[in-house]
């Protein structure tokens, strides 16, 4: 049921697509200037193409992709971006074509490489709403987009933290440090600082330690599980079904990621199904650099469905003896020590492999036991309300999603809409 003023017209005829623009890494030059590419920004150069606001999408690679560019920017050839938006929002076009995300990435017209021809794209029939109903929309979309933005840039501020002060700890010895030179810790208390001791001691290959911290493996205090290997004849990339994670899930340095997920409907061993706050590890990965191998994420809180444990992550599992914690191990499995060995003794060529004895053989400097339960004390608080911004903006998200087609196809109108935003705020 559209609302008075939509009207019966064609893609093209409301956003223009022209094809990105060629530019090869060795001919960028540095700058701030966003190149964007089928997968999102992908380098920067010292020029611009394309004057904000814009809309793009995945033209080549990564088909059926759309973002909202809010920049001057360049596009890439891989990309189509919109030349022409006719008077019309421009993010009320974004989100237009994010309503029509599935369709476009069947219209794949490649042989090897995913391919997407703009021609194909513009004779697409659509109902389409006047200016202001396009504004109150975008409107409505917007600011459930917004809050989700501000709560990960929020936990990126929370991850940031965290992650200092594990590296000033445990990496770069600091309040050891300044004991040493008979300073006082910066930033600590007095009855942390007197956790940590004044010296340092041979820690054999791994160089100078902490004093009376013991040089340990991952394997002394934890195990890995491999997960199972689900039938792909149960997998899907829409629901129903339980969500199957993979290393697409994990982000880049670690963490989770909630965008690629696949859905398996088929039966599911007990043992394999997750629960919220397991630690996972990658153990493959098919990124040329190996972009995620090894590296961890918790589980998230389940929504409307369960997690599951698929072969190519490993859970964590720490024995119940251990003076090591989950939080403890989340951020070591985050550093540049730890990566840099799991990349020395990973095989494969095309696909990066690791195991669980080449993690758990991985050394590294065991604190005093007092020191591991400071740390996740100081850090809980900060994971606690990182974990709360996720699971608000997984709600936003799943709002976002259920207004976004009925909103854009005039199956409910903007008061509705509303109603139901309040009914979230």
């Amino acid at each position: 049921m559209a609302g008075s003023g939509w009207i019966e017209t064609t893609i093209g005829e409301q956003a223009t697509l022209q094809r990105g623009i060629d530019i090869t890494k060795a001919s960028q030059r540095p700058g701030k200037v966003p190149v964007v590419s089928s997968g999102g920004i992908s380098s920067y150069h010292d020029t611009f193409q394309v004057s904000a606001p814009s809309v793009v999408l995945g033209r080549k690679g990564v088909v059926g992709s759309v973002y909202y560019i809010t920049e001057d920017y360049w596009p890439h050839d891989t990309t189509l971006w919109v030349k022409d938006f006719h008077n019309n929002d421009p993010r009320l076009v974004y989100y237009f074509f994010k309503s029509l995300a599935p369709r476009i990435a069947r219209m794949d017209v490649g042989s090897a490489n995913p391919t997407l021809n703009r021609n194909h794209v513009h004779p697409i029939k659509v109902l389409w709403p006047p200016l202001d109903e396009q504004k109150a929309i975008a409107h409505i979309l917007g600011t459930l987009d917004d809050k989700i933005e501000l709560n990960q840039q929020m936990n990126r501020t929370l991850e940031g933290i965290a992650r200092a002060l594990f590296k000033s700890w445990f990496i770069d010895f600091d309040p050891v440090r300044a004991k040493l030179d008979d300073r006082q810790p910066s930033g600590m208390d007095a009855e942390t600082a007197a956790l940590f001791p004044d010296a340092f001691e041979d820690g054999g290959a791994i160089g100078k330690i902490p004093k009376s911290w013991k040089v340990k493996e991952l394997g002394d205090f934890v195990d890995i599980k491999h997960g199972y290997a689900f039938k792909g004849d149960y997998f899907r990339t829409e629901p129903p079904g339980d969500i199957l994670l993979t290393p697409g899930n994990f982000a880049i340095g670690g963490g989770f990621k909630g965008d690629k997920l696949k859905y398996y409907d088929g039966p599911v061993p007990e043992e394999f199904v997750l629960e919220e706050g397991d630690l996972l590890v990658t153990m493959t990965d098919l990124s040329k650099a190996s972009d995620t191998l090894g590296y961890p994420a918790f589980v998230p809180k389940p929504r409307r469905t369960q997690y599951l444990h698929n072969q190519r992550l490993g859970k964590v599992l720490i024995n119940l003896e251990s003076p090591v914690n989950k939080i403890y191990l989340y951020f070591l499995l985050r550093t540049d020590e730890y990566r840099h060995e799991v990349l020395a003794s990973s095989s494969g060529t095309t696909v990066k492999h690791t195991s669980p004895q080449k993690i758990k053989a991985f050394k590294f400097p065991c604190p005093d036991p007092s020191i591991l339960q400071n740390f996740e004390e100081k850090v809980l608080a900060l994971h606690q309300k990182l974990e709360a911004n996720a699971d608000e903006s997984a709600s936003l998200t799943s709002v976002r999603d259920t207004l976004l087609p009925k909103l854009l196809s005039g199956e409910i109108r903007v008061k509705e809409a509303v109603q139901a935003l309040e009914a979230v705020a």
